[in-house]
């Protein structure tokens, strides 16, 4: 019976917002009908290809044609079976529709992936299951990409439906759609690793307990332990990887991710990179700020998980049990932003975007700046790691790995770069009380309201140009 009351809440949530996604997207095709910023380029490769030309390719498109695959297939069955034709076939209006349907589509996994990743939690109610999927489909940086013709909202579906296989242990259903995910964007191939990493986690895990039961310890914890405990692990995942036995198990459990890895790794040395099409612009280099970057971005968007008054008395508590630690983190920290800060053309020259403002506004107000906020960062990242205690230790350092691999390699300040590693990161931390969850939600619905509010009517010009301009993510 509660299951049922829970379908018919997420029915009429997934109702209500697909019926304001769709109000919020004739408004946004009224007032922006041709291509818009990236759609120039993904708008008429899509329409080469419902033209059948397949050859043809934009060298200024970094990225594999699956979106641009899908659209046909998509686009082209429903344009027979109700008789369309002429322009209205792949129109910039109908392959922007197509993303309204992959946000739907990641409403329903959000909520799926929250159900399965918490079903032990008994205390948490299925209405606050069915707040926090909406919370996370309106996410201000995802959802906005929704009504416009970009790879995100694809990106993140065909990801997350990966990722809800993997739970659920059809390990090759979860390979074909990590595949999926690398033909929307080749950065995908780090979240095929993080599937893989889930089961090498929780096998690990497994073993870690049985190690401590034979040594009469205590129960295993995520967080809490000294040194010699961490060397202790260290030492044994070391002893466990090098096992023929414990390979071979881990090899025949994770086959259809390495089979995945490895077809990545050939694509990379026949086309000579990562990047399809235009590799001037990006570059990969060792951008460790851009760490930072992203655990301020994910403070601002879950300030009512990591910036709440408990959150900082227990991390000025840790501060004065460990300062040299904190030194330490302190002096690297520095020494990163120093040696590794690089700055984008694209970050400095195009003022539609928000993160141009951000940089302008902050960042460049003087050189110390960056310095100075080393310990915000610290503690964004203390709270940030506080959340995720209740993950063993294992999946907390696979985790970081990946994040690290997604994050750093990237010399563009680019937000949209940080929506997955938030989506896993926030659908495994602990639910919070209705209360915050109904705070995040508004806020969320605040700055949503916000950024449509400025793309759609704060239009602006530049001076060597006679279109419109708008300001975007």
């Amino acid at each position: 019976m509660e299951r049922a009351e829970a379908l018919t809440g997420f029915s009429g949530a997934m109702s209500g917002a697909f019926l304001l996604s769709c109000l919020l997207f004739a408004a946004v095709s009224r007032r922006q009908r041709g291509p818009y910023m990236d759609e120039v380029f993904h708008v008429p490769q899509a329409q080469a290809y419902c033209q059948g030309r397949f050859l043809q390719w934009d060298p200024m498109i970094t990225t594999l044609p699956g979106l641009y695959l899908l659209s046909v297939g998509v686009v082209k069955p429903a344009a027979w079976l109700l008789g369309w034709t002429g322009s209205v076939v792949c129109s910039v209006g109908m392959l922007r529709f197509i993303n309204l349907l992959f946000s739907a589509g990641n409403f329903y996994l959000l909520y799926l992936l929250l159900f399965k990743i918490h079903q032990k939690n008994k205390a948490v109610s299925g209405f606050q299951r069915i707040l926090s999927a909406l919370t996370l489909a309106v996410f201000p940086t995802l959802y906005f990409f929704t009504f416009l013709y970009y790879t995100d909202p694809g990106s993140v579906f065909f990801t997350l439906f990966s990722y809800l296989m993997c739970l659920y242990g059809n390990h090759k259903t979860s390979a074909l759609l990590g595949f999926c995910g690398f033909m929307f964007r080749q950065t995908n191939i780090v979240w095929t690793v993080f599937c893989a990493g889930n089961v090498v986690a929780e096998k690990l895990n497994e073993a870690w307990k049985i190690e401590l039961q034979k040594k009469k310890d205590e129960k295993i914890s995520s967080r809490k332990g000294s040194f010699p405990d961490l060397t202790r692990m260290l030492l044994f995942l070391v002893k466990y990887i090098i096992s023929p036995k414990n390979l071979v198990t881990l090899t025949a459990l994770t086959w259809p991710y390495i089979l995945l890895v490895s077809l990545f790794f050939v694509f990379v040395f026949v086309n000579g990179g990562i990047v399809v099409g235009d590799r001037s612009s990006h570059e990969a280099c060792l951008h460790f700020p851009q760490l930072f970057y992203f655990l301020s971005f994910t403070i601002f968007f879950s300030f009512p998980h990591l910036l709440t008054p408990t959150k900082i008395r227990k991390f000025l508590l840790s501060l004065r049990k460990h300062p040299v630690q904190y030194s330490l983190i302190a002096v690297i920290s520095l020494f990163l932003i120093w040696k590794f800060t690089y700055v984008h053309k694209y970050l400095l020259a195009d003022n539609r975007h928000y993160t141009f403002y951000v940089w302008r506004k902050v960042f460049q107000r003087h050189e110390l700046v960056k310095y100075l906020l080393v310990p915000f960062y610290i503690f964004a990242g203390w709270s940030f790691a506080d959340t995720l205690k209740s993950k063993s230790i294992f999946w907390i350092l696979m985790y970081f790995v990946c994040l690290l691999a997604v994050t750093v390699p990237q010399k563009l300040l680019e937000f949209r770069y940080f929506i997955l590693p938030f989506l896993i990161y926030r659908l495994n931390i602990p639910f919070l009380s209705l209360y915050r969850q109904l705070l995040e939600l508004a806020f969320y619905m605040l700055v949503n309201a916000v950024t449509f509010y400025l793309f759609l009517n704060r239009t602006f010009k530049w001076e060597n140009s006679d279109e419109v301009q708008r300001f975007m993510w």
